[in-house]
Order: C-alpha cells, then sequence, then structure tokens
C-alpha cells in the first residue's frame, strides 16, 4: 500500500512540472542517443575495417623472392633467389597453409571476344588463403585438379561478367594459352581494399600444376602462406627465411632476399587503432550524457527548494528521511529510466534506417549487448549520483525551518 501511495505521490509531482520533467528527460534522451550511436558506429566501422582488409586474405603473409643485398659465404650481393615446388614442400610443415603463385597475363578467348587477363597458377588451398569463395553452384580448383594438370580456370566475379555477361559461365569452357580451360568456379562478391597484383575480381586462377605444364614456368613469383595461429606467425616466417636461405645461401638477416608483406601487423593495428578510437567515442559520448545527468541535478536541486514547505509538512507528520530521500531518488531514476530507454530505442531505430549505400565505407552500425550495458550502466550511475545529493539534502531538512520557508 504504501508503495501504491508513493508511486501516486511521484506520478502528481511529475504531472505537475511538466516542462521542467520533459526538458530534463530530453537531456538523458539526447545523452543516451548520443553514446549509443558514437558506439555503434566505432563498432560498425571496426568490422567494416576487418572485412575490408581481409578481402586480401586473414593473417597471412606474402612472400616475394627477390635479389640478395648482403655478400654470404663468398657470394657477392645481387644474386637472385629463385623458390620452386620443393623449397615449398620443405616449409610446409607447422604451417595452416602455403601455396606458391605463377603470374602472368595471357589472352582469353571466348566465342568472338578476346581479351587479356591476369592468370595465377596456384594450389588448392591459396582459395581459403586469400578467401577466394566461390559463387553458389561452383568451387575453386582443387587437389585432383592439381594432382591431374587439369585445365580448369575459376573467374573473378567481374572478369565472368565482362566475358560472359549474364549468362551462366560454370561449366562453359574458354580458350588460353591455346587449350581448352572448363569454368568451374566464379569469385563471390567480395570487399577487397588492398592487393599486391590486382583485385581478385579481374584475375583467373588455375591450378599450379597446369600452369608450369603449358607454359613452362619452374619458380614462383609470390608465396602465400599462413600459420595456424597469429602468435606463431612470427617464428614460422623465422623458420621460412631459415629453410630457404639453407637452400638458396643467402643471409637470414637480409630482408631483401625474401621480402615478407606480414599482413598480420595490420590486424593487430587495426584492433588497436580502433580499441583508442572506440574509446575516445565513448569518452564523448559519456561527457554528453554526463551533461544531461548534470541538468536532472541541477532540475533536482530546484524540485527540493520549491517543496520545501511540503517535504517540512510530511517530516512533521511524520515522514522519516529514509522515505523523504528514497521518494526523491525515485523520481529520479523513473526519470532516468524511461529517458534513457527513448534514447536506446531512438539510437536503434537509426541504425536500422542508416542507408546501405554508406555502410560499404563506415560500416553498419550495430547496438551490440556490450554497447547495451554499458549504456545502461553508465546511465544509472549518473541517474544515481544525480539524484542522490538533492534528495540527501531533502532529507536532512529541519521541519520547522522547512516548513517557514
Amino acid at each position: 500500500m504504501g508503495l501504491l501511495i508513493g508511486m501516486r505521490q511521484l506520478g502528481r509531482d511529475l504531472a505537475s512540472q511538466k516542462l521542467r520533467t520533459f526538458l530534463t528527460a530530453f537531456g538523458i534522451v539526447w545523452g543516451t542517443a548520443a553514446i549509443s550511436l558514437l558506439l555503434a558506429f566505432g563498432e560498425g566501422f571496426h568490422k567494416q575495417i576487418l572485412v575490408n582488409s581481409a578481402g586480401l586474405g586473414e593473417n597471412i603473409v606474402i612472400a616475394f623472392p627477390s635479389l640478395t643485398s648482403i655478400p654470404f659465404e663468398g657470394l657477392g650481393k645481387g644474386r637472385r633467389i629463385l623458390v620452386d615446388e620443393e623449397d615449398i614442400d620443405l616449409v610446409e610443415k607447422g604451417l595452416a597453409g602455403i601455396s606458391g603463385e605463377y603470374a602472368d597475363t595471357f589472352k582469353l578467348l571466348y566465342n568472338t571476344r578476346t581479351l587479356p587477363v591476369d592468370v595465377s597458377g596456384v594450389r588448392p588451398v591459396f582459395g581459403d588463403l586469400r578467401n577466394l569463395i566461390p559463387q553458389e553452384g561452383g568451387r575453386f580448383v582443387n587437389a585432383l585438379d592439381e594432382l591431374d594438370k587439369r585445365r580448369v580456370i575459376f573467374l573473378g566475379n567481374e572478369l565472368a561478367k565482362e566475358i560472359f555477361g549474364s549468362t551462366e559461365p560454370v561449366g562453359k569452357t574458354v580458350m588460353l594459352l591455346g587449350s581448352p580451360f572448363t569454368v568451374v568456379g566464379v569469385l563471390k562478391e567480395k570487399t577487397q581494399d588492398s592487393s599486391y597484383s590486382g583485385r581478385d575480381k579481374d584475375k583467373a586462377f588455375v591450378p599450379g600444376s597446369t600452369f608450369r605444364a603449358l607454359t613452362g614456368a619452374k619458380y614462383v613469383d609470390n608465396l602465400i602462406f599462413k600459420a595456424t595461429g597469429t602468435d606463431a606467425t612470427e617464428g614460422l616466417k623465422a623458420d621460412v627465411i631459415r629453410v630457404l636461405a639453407g637452400r638458396h645461401r643467402f643471409d637470414p638477416s637480409d630482408k631483401e632476399a625474401l621480402q615478407m608483406w606480414d599482413t598480420t601487423e595490420g590486424f593487430k593495428f587495426i584492433d588497436t587503432f580502433m580499441l583508442a578510437f572506440r574509446a575516445f567515442l565513448g569518452i564523448v559520448g559519456s561527457l554528453t550524457l554526463i551533461v544531461g545527468g548534470i541538468g536532472v541535478s541541477n532540475i533536482m536541486n530546484v524540485v527540493v527548494e520549491e517543496r520545501t514547505r511540503e517535504i517540512g509538512i510530511k517530516m512533521a507528520l511524520g515522514a522519516r528521511a529514509g522515505s523523504i530521500l528514497r521518494q526523491f531518488m525515485a523520481e529520479t531514476m523513473l526519470i532516468t529510466i524511461f529517458s534513457g530507454a527513448i534514447g536506446l530505442l531512438l539510437a536503434a531505430a537509426i541504425c536500422a534506417v542508416f542507408p546501405e549505400g554508406f555502410r560499404e565505407f563506415v560500416g553498419k552500425p550495430v547496438i551490440s549487448p556490450s554497447v547495451g550495458l554499458l549504456t545502461a550502466g553508465l546511465l544509472g550511475l549518473i541517474g544515481f549520483l544525480a539524484g542522490y545529493f538533492p534528495a540527501r539534502d531533502a532529507s536532512r531538512l529541519d521541519p520547522v525551518v522547512a516548513m517557514k520557508l
């Protein structure tokens, strides 16, 4: 019964001060929406950067055999390092996957059309390493293709569209290097913001064994490999260099002989940068919410001053300090919780209608459970502090003095 009476009194108090209640609630709504949206956009942006970076391949290392820059064991500098399949087999142990890549540009013919195409000869694992996911109904080159030197080809999605238009490419035959190749798959469209020899959407991929048989190529243009875990990448890079340096007699400390692009370093940088960036957004949003909390505290102080006589009468009639404290705290928390819920719903609505066209650049804003919990926790703390001190002052009033004011 006491709770019901208190809620009725609370409702009358809020209804009697509509403008003040609205302005108080608006500050909390604005602050809650601000921090939720900033954190949501930060999280969406982080995920989009990772998606864009993973278009090249996730946590892979790309090695480019080049020229030695340090004399070693009586051999001069400037020697070209030539890596073949036997070398790759030697360093394969301990890796999640490794593939050499043979690359060149050839004329591809289909019906009356002829166009130059960048073609890569690779192992089957290359598709997994480089995130070359086939569209439904197709596949990447497989182990049997590599073993039997099959003349099969996997096309980038833009290249397939340029060659075949709206016709289904899988199963069709194209001419490459004077030989017929069967299209076994087409790349599923992906976002790729970096590359080392052109975007995958414009390239074609064939089994490495087929490439070597038709072109006579013996040495790879580059190596792609991946460790079983990101923490093992540095050690495996050193192992690869050590093995190849032993076979080709170059100084393992020679950074030019086998140049490496370690994408794991980029992913680590992104994670570190985005953690700091999201922390900054969270601080900015928190300050906005704190400003709203200060507004609530100021308004509650005004409320206490205006209702000093009423408080004095209640205390003279037997109301205890604790009940006065709880009354004002309940009023503050009710406004805070209700306004915070509206702010979260507003932020969620903005995220839901965010234009698709911008998502490729800034990602899709998402109010994740962690964002919701962080916002709710901060909101509760600010609401408590904003209401506690005015409520404490009200509960400590002298009834005799209060009734005279």
